[in-house]
């Protein structure tokens, strides 16, 4: 494994400049912190509203749930061509644009529903714009941070953070789309502009590029340059882009399906389905914020937390298909939010410090993709199961899983020795 190598040994002084670094970035980081953030909810946000959508706009549950899908399909299409363009021209040139865009969608969408009788249609393409946004900010995240600094240690801890800003999101998403909309249905659109602007300002006036930025590879040499990254790295670059995938289809599935079970089987909604739904996802936030800060430049760790985060979601998800009792499910998600907690920083670092600067946009916007790719196939693929075997789909998630621990193990290789 070409980059991939486990640094144990840190000059003091080295570390005494690392931790400096960190120190005076701290703005900076706390900022980029703001857009997975905001990404999140404009997504995740609207999951509790889709009922009041159906009532209010007339729709069938497919065309609400589209609502949803087509910001992530959007996105999958767009960020490695984001991350291509950031290689080029610039981290906050692609970043701050970005934020603009997905903020205008939430406006049209807003709007729509406010004003217009008939107003699906428009929604969706308010929706579509903060999908091409969301493209453009968030998984542009990751190689700016590795841009900002030169030691593996801060770049993990600062990942650890980003990632904990985006699981945070997650936690706070369902509560905050339920409250917004006891107000007024649509309220949840208007409110992502807001949001967007705030990190907008954050960006632009916190956080200082590096000064000294090389001119950009020709594109015939930057495409060489690709290829070569995959073909020297490519066994351990699929395996991350494939763990990544697997770990959020099944968070998305498995929230997927405590969103149905809580309502249908337990007559739990708004914001009390809410607060529930976040137990799992708060233990996933934790876990990732604690691991960040744990993992330093480890990579050996980082594979074996990998490795054993997913053996956790495994074990967790199998266990599930042995009872429906509602704290019994919680607790099960609770262990499988800690196993996907851990193991995303540690993925993120690997990626992100694993690929030198030239090319490190458009390989983790690829990472990225594939994380959408997960989410957007994570709850239709769940719905289809739970028509035809309940305890099945969790022996599927848990096989998947496996998978990807088996792909930690025997591809991802820090010492080097790919064989």
């Amino acid at each position: 494994m070409e980059h991939v190598e486990n640094l144990q040994s840190v000059n003091p002084k080295a570390k005494k400049k690392s931790g400096d670094d960190v120190h005076n970035q701290k703005w900076a980081i706390l900022s980029l912190s703001s857009i997975p953030l905001v990404m999140t909810l404009g997504n995740s946000m609207l999951i509790p509203v889709l009922p009041a959508m159906e009532n209010k706009l007339n729709i069938s549950a497919f065309q609400s749930s589209m609502i949803i899908t087509v910001y992530s399909i959007v996105a999958i299409i767009l960020i490695p061509i984001a991350g291509f363009l950031s290689d080029h021209i610039g981290r906050k040139k692609v970043i701050i644009p970005s934020l603009l865009i997905a903020g205008i969608g939430g406006l049209i969408s807003g709007w729509a529903a406010w004003k217009i009788t008939d107003a699906y249609w428009i929604i969706l393409a308010g929706r579509a714009l903060q999908g091409v946004g969301a493209a453009g900010a968030a998984p542009i995240v990751m190689p700016l941070v590795g841009d900002m600094f030169k030691n593996d240690n801060d770049v993990s801890s600062s990942l650890g953070l980003i990632e904990t800003s985006n699981t945070f999101g997650k936690v706070l998403s369902p509560i905050l789309g339920a409250f917004l909309a006891g107000f007024i249905w649509f309220l949840p659109f208007f409110s992502f502009p807001v949001f967007c602007t705030i990190s907008i300002l954050l960006v632009f006036f916190l956080v200082k590029t590096p000064n000294k930025r090389e001119e950009p590879l020709p594109i015939k040499k930057f495409w060489c340059n690709i290829k070569d990254t995959f073909k020297n790295n490519g066994k351990w670059l699929y395996a991350i882009f494939f763990i990544g995938a697997i770990l959020m289809f099944v968070l998305f599935g498995i929230l997927f399906y405590l969103s149905d079970i809580l309502e249908k089987a337990y007559d739990i909604k708004d914001v009390r389905k809410g607060l529930l739904l976040a137990v799992p996802l708060s233990a996933l936030c934790l876990s990732s914020y604690l691991t960040g800060k744990k993992i330093k430049e480890n990579k050996i760790l980082m594979k074996w937390i990998i490795f054993l985060g997913s053996v956790l979601v495994a074990a967790a998800t199998a266990i599930l298909s042995f009872s429906n009792n509602m704290w019994f499910m919680i607790s099960m998600f609770l262990f499988a939010g800690i196993g996907i907690g851990v193991a995303l920083p540690s993925l993120d670092a690997l990626i992100t410090e694993g690929i030198g600067k030239e090319g490190r946009g458009t390989i983790t916007s690829l990472y990225s993709s594939m994380r959408f790719i997960g989410v957007a196939g994570g709850p239709p693929a769940i719905a289809i199961l739970m028509k035809h075997s309940e305890k099945g789909l969790f022996f599927i998630l848990s096989g998947i899983t496996i998978l990807a621990a088996l792909a930690a193990i025997m591809a991802i290789k820090p010492d080097g020795n790919e064989g």
